[in-house]
């Protein structure tokens, strides 16, 4: 980890011109500089950097920040990255802070897998290109088979193990663990990195007689590989990849982000595909937001590392692949974490890999554009042949796409979604609706959204401790809550409508949240609201995250999150046994010896109670608030909800006034539609606020 001083005089040193004049020419205009933006394309300049305030913005697309946050997004570095980079430029000796002998072992036995791993990468080009197997047999492979021009086998750094026998009366090449024993590596980081296995005493390298392509990470290291044989022996597995590591996760890694990340985030799009060559193929067309799963089944963190760039994923299917319905399950799985999903089946007979080379740039872009199609017309097309008649079997197609809708947190998108699929499958929307709720309901009932919610509490920590230092996983523990906590106030703008609701729902968290409701049928509030015993802060937390909301003041989203990772906390370190008002007692104490002033402050306020002299509060004060949680906590969801409906109405009305205005009728239609549909929303949720009161 960096330490302060050094952070300080990084900061002190990056003037904000002379950093992004490496990357863009800028054109002085008056006591400011003006150049067109790097992170979107324009033909007018509208990005401007102030030398006198140390910031840049762009006010086209909104970007905006320091010099170190320009580095970060132009470059997608981490935030130690980039301070890193700056302190390299103006020659400045990064200190770091003190660590615990055990931290110590663990970084330098990552840093020694790394390096060993960094050499096998240049090991491997170097044979690829300067051996007489490697030329004749790897490097034919690439330019012939795969037509892998010089500059894209460089840039992917591909390679070929050699053999360890005399090839074409050449003596045979030496092996990769001679070369990194004799260069001084350790036998022990060649086998924890997965490169060699010992045989008999013997080192041996794992990818002898393959091609090989390296895997790195985001920060662009090299952290594993996959081996390719070009033999024709059944018997022989065609591709070999690294086992797990301390430096490579296979769920976490995706092939080729480090190449892709900039692309993708410009282009706000991602290409998914499936193998490696897949992706080389199309960096080669001139296509470069393309990323692969490695062949693995995509995992949630694979996605929410696409995320980082971009909500858009558009997924390749070969035209003659077999697994495509056994795959479909990716897509759910990118539905729940938010992405916006297109799908595109490739002619018959053609891969990403075999398209992008028969065809030229603008040949693939057109195609892919002209046959995005949505998923659910995707999924139906695949599977509703013959569906007419076969009862059974239309039955079942409709439960798979209500489960697939079912996943989809923006209820917006879901009721479009339930109508389109009404229309398609000729349903009446309202058994979709009521489907799709009960199975949503299940969901809760099940717990799986409060799993969601602690995976993604752990995701956050990680991503801070990224933030901190990008090459030591950990966690952080309810202790260091403020650090994690403290970055997310800059990221949501407040809104005065919704506030008070906001303000409502932390009071009944803060001071009810581990006391236990529970419901019976009718006392449903809500067409997805569960009929059980559950704590108050899991079903707030849960009917949130149903609809894909969170509270827009940002000192209320702290203090939100803040209290589930204290709960977390709370809880684990007093056992299953403890008592829901000890919890509860922690969790306060914990807030209030947090060292957040505004948090302390906000929290206060928001628990203590205020004693207003009115009869109705003096009547309200005779019932104990405990017993009547049943009711006020979904009355108080439901409130926050309709004031959310309500603010996304107003704001679409005003849209429409915009777009009548400019004669857009696409747009107007389409718009008009969503309005309708979260007016029928609207209706629902005061409905149910009427059975309440």
């Amino acid at each position: 980890m960096i330490d302060r001083e050094t952070v300080d005089k990084i900061l002190d040193a990056a003037e904000i011109v002379d950093v992004i004049s490496d990357f863009v020419t800028l054109r002085r205009r008056g006591a400011n500089y003006i150049a067109c933006c790097p992170f979107h394309n324009e033909k007018t300049p509208s990005f401007s950097v102030s030398p006198s305030k140390g910031i840049f913005k762009c006010f086209g697309c909104g970007k905006a920040g320091s010099a170190v946050t320009f580095v970060m997004e132009h470059e997608q570095m981490t935030y130690p990255e980039a301070l890193r980079y700056l302190a390299r430029k103006y020659g400045i000796e990064v200190h770091e802070q003190e660590e615990t002998a055990e931290d110590a072992a663990d970084r330098l036995k990552r840093e020694s897998m790394t390096a060993v791993s960094e050499f096998a990468a240049k090991f491997y080009t170097d044979a690829l290109f300067n051996t007489a197997e490697g030329h004749s047999v790897g490097l034919s492979y690439f330019r012939q088979k795969r037509e892998f021009s010089d500059e894209t086998i460089r840039k992917f750094g591909l390679g070929w193990s050699p053999s360890g026998h005399s090839f074409a009366g050449e003596p045979a090449a030496v092996s990769l663990p001679a070369a990194a024993l004799k260069a001084g590596y350790k036998k022990e980081y060649l086998l924890a990195t997965g490169l060699c296995y010992e045989h008999s005493g013997e080192l041996t390298d794992k990818f002898r007689e393959r091609v090989i392509f390296p895997i790195h990470s985001l920060s662009g290291r090299v952290i594993a590989f996959g081996g390719r044989t070009l033999k024709e022996d059944k018997s022989v597995a065609k591709y070999l990849n690294s086992p797990e590591s301390e430096i490579y996760h296979k769920s976490r890694s995706l092939y080729g982000i480090y190449f892709a990340k900039s692309a993708i985030s410009k282009a706000q799009k991602c290409y998914l595909v499936e193998g490696y060559t897949d992706v080389i193929s199309m960096h080669q067309a001139g296509i470069e937001n393309v990323t692969a799963s490695s062949g693995t089944s995509l995992t949630t963190d694979q996605i929410r590392l696409i995320k980082r760039f971009s909500n858009n994923v558009t997924v390749l299917y070969d035209g003659d692949s077999a697994g495509i319905k056994a795959s479909l399950r990716g897509i759910n799985m990118l539905l729940e974490e938010g992405m916006i999903v297109k799908v595109v089946l490739l002619p018959d007979g053609h891969d990403p890999d075999s398209f992008a080379r028969t065809h030229k740039r603008q040949e693939i872009l057109d195609f892919l554009e002209a046959h995005e199609t949505d998923f659910i017309e995707f999924k139906y097309s695949l599977l509703s042949s013959g569906i007419e008649k076969d009862p059974i079997r239309k039955a079942e197609l409709i439960r798979d796409i209500i489960d697939t809708i079912a996943v989809i947190p923006d209820q917006i998108a879901r009721s479009v979604y339930i109508e389109q699929c009404a229309s398609r499958l000729a349903m009446k929307e309202d058994v979709l609706f009521s489907e799709v709720a009960r199975v949503r309901r299940r969901k809760i009932e099940s717990g799986e959204y409060e799993r969601r919610r602690r995976e993604e509490a752990e995701a956050r920590r990680a991503a801070v401790r990224e933030r901190t230092d990008p090459d030591v996983p950990g966690d952080v523990d309810g202790a260091d809550v403020q650090a994690v906590s403290a970055p997310g106030r800059v990221l949501v703008s407040p809104v005065p409508v919704l506030e008070p609701a906001e303000k409502e729902l932390l009071y009944y968290l803060l001071r009810f949240g581990e006391t236990a409701m529970t419901f019976e049928e009718h006392q449903m509030y809500g067409a997805e609201a569960p009929v059980m015993t559950i704590t108050v802060a899991e079903y707030i937390s849960a009917q949130l995250r149903n609809d894909d909301l969170e509270m827009r003041n940002p000192l209320y989203k702290e203090i939100y999150d803040m209290y589930f990772s204290l709960r977390d906390a709370v809880r684990s370190s007093g056992g299953d046994a403890v008592d829901p008002e000890e919890i509860q007692a922690g969790i306060m104490r914990r807030f209030v010896n947090c060292g957040d002033p505004a948090v302390v402050s906000a929290v206060l306020d928001i628990t203590e109670d205020k004693y207003v002299l009115n009869v109705k509060e003096y009547i309200r004060a005779q019932i104990p608030e405990r017993n009547v949680i049943y009711r006020n906590v979904p009355k108080a969801v439901l409130v926050y909800k309709l004031k959310y409906v309500e603010l996304t109405c107003s704001r679409l009305t005003e849209t429409l006034g915009r777009m009548q205005r400019d004669g857009n009728q696409d747009s107007l239609k389409e718009t008009m539609h969503s309005l309708k549909l979260l007016l029928q929303i609207k209706n629902a949720l005061v409905k149910d606020l009427n059975r309440i009161s």
